[in-house]
């Protein structure tokens, strides 16, 4: 009976505690998503519309060209010395155009060889890269 009494007095004592700092119940069910912050260079174009919306059995279709479009990146920061963020993200378009003039018809084996050999070539680049972009506080 003790035992009772006190689990009673103790869940009616906490029941206002609780309250007090459980989250307020409303019926609004709007998103409210705020846009990724990166630690670099916020300002990012947005990828193609088609990225986002391409079927899981296709993904290796946008993982081409992100590949395509860093590399092409990485290049010109090699070449240019910059590592700003215009040079290191610039618009996809240059990029996009590239892909779908060499893989749009390509199977998915064709782009998972294209891929290693972007890799390959961003791995002969990546120091140079790296070097250039953390001098500039940039990596």
């Amino acid at each position: 009976m003790r035992k009772t009494i006190l689990a009673t007095a103790i869940t009616l004592l906490a029941a206002p505690v609780a309250a007090q700092t459980s989250p307020p119940v409303t019926n609004n069910l709007t998103v409210t998503i705020t846009p990724q912050q990166y630690r670099i260079c916020n300002d990012r174009p947005a990828r193609p519309i088609w990225m986002d919306e391409v079927h899981p059995r296709e993904a290796y279709k946008a993982l081409t060209l992100m590949r395509l479009y860093e590399l092409r990146s990485w290049e010109a920061i090699k070449a240019s010395g910059d590592c700003g963020c215009d040079v290191r993200f610039p618009s996809w378009d240059a990029a996009s155009a590239e892909y779908e003039e060499r893989f749009t018809t390509s199977t998915q084996a064709e782009h998972t060889q294209a891929r290693l050999a972007i890799r390959d070539q961003q791995n002969q680049i990546a120091r140079d890269v790296q070097d250039i972009c953390e001098a500039q506080g940039n990596w």
